[in-house]
């Protein structure tokens, strides 16, 4: 699994003209299914990114967790993640098939909430328009092949 993380101080995802999901000050994940992966990694990555310490304490630094700071998760499906970007025109066979991908785009979201985080999301396939402020900005690449 690939996640790009990125602190917020909003985002939002609309489809068609309809907000479907929205968040105050938290994260901005998008995130990427290999075929390989599992639900051991979905859950191994909900775990890091519930405890990572980006949120400034009152002396400005990073050091604080999302929960500390009553934040959120907007989690939007990524298959260009895996993009194989060796051509002008990328190709996209490193990615989960939706049969594979869904199941654990849902599993990676019921474990954040199982650790008592708020979750909106988008629809994995939709076309999506996302938007979001980005705080810092503090932005992180999580690959579970390496974390």
């Amino acid at each position: 699994m690939r996640a790009v993380v990125t602190r917020v101080k909003e985002a939002s995802v609309e489809i068609e003209g309809h907000v479907c999901g929205q968040i105050k000050a938290g994260y901005l994940v998008l995130l990427g299914i290999a075929p390989e992966d599992t639900a051991e990694d979905a859950a191994h990555l909900a775990e890091k990114i519930v405890h990572l310490r980006v949120f400034s304490d009152e002396a400005g630094k990073m050091n604080r967790a999302l929960a500390e700071v009553n934040g959120a998760v907007l989690v939007i499906s990524q298959f260009t993640l895996f993009a194989d970007l060796k051509k002008r025109r990328p190709g996209f066979s490193k990615a989960a098939k939706p049969d594979h991908a869904i199941p654990l785009y849902e599993t990676f979201m019921k474990e954040l909430e199982m650790r008592d985080v708020h979750v909106e999301h988008g629809e994995f396939g939709a076309d999506m328009q996302v938007s979001s402020i980005n705080d810092g900005p503090v932005t992180l690449l999580f690959d579970t092949t390496e974390v």
